[in-house]
């Protein structure tokens, strides 16, 4: 059955107006309201494989799952979500630094503040506390650097044993 032009059009229309009705349908949603996996993908514009890579890596994000492993997530969750993105994304951390930031609490600061609040302003360290120093991918490389010296020390001190064993010292 071929479509004729006018009711391809009709159906352009369609879902033109589907398209431009459907973010309107989400601001309905209650700020306190639990969030699927793709509606927090769609806001975060990440894809539902990092959201549940980022539960593997930060334990602090725990949606709720319901039948058959379905994800619902808390407003503090999208919340701290949002933070860990921003911080991977914008500001250049490593998953390591994101993870240090939590277990010092400095990330806390970052984040947990209102989302009508966190879209109008960027993230920042709250007023009180001083910003943590930065740990953004160069720091990961001094930490191979010094990964890499322990271990040359660690050869040298061997070495340095065989030498004495062998001189009889």
């Amino acid at each position: 059955m071929a479509v004729t032009p006018q009711r391809a059009a009709e159906i352009a229309a369609a879902l033109e107006r589907e398209q431009a009705t459907a973010p309107q349908r989400r601001l309905e949603k209650s700020a306190s309201a639990f969030r699927t996996i793709s509606e927090v993908a769609d806001e975060l514009d990440v894809p539902q494989h990092v959201l549940r890579f980022w539960e593997t890596k930060f334990p602090q994000v725990r949606p709720l799952k319901r039948g058959g492993g379905r994800r619902y997530y808390r407003p503090e969750d999208v919340d701290l979500l949002r933070g860990i993105r921003s911080l991977l994304y914008q500001e250049g951390y490593t998953i390591k630094g994101v993870q240090k930031l939590m277990r010092e609490g400095a990330l806390k600061s970052r984040v947990h503040m209102p989302a009508e609040a966190e879209a109008a302003e960027p993230l920042r360290p709250a007023a009180t506390t001083p910003a943590p120093p930065a740990e953004p991918v160069a720091a990961a490389r001094d930490i191979k650097r010094r990964t890499q010296l322990d271990l040359a020390i660690d050869d040298l001190v061997e070495l340095r044993d065989r030498l004495g064993k062998l001189l009889g010292l």
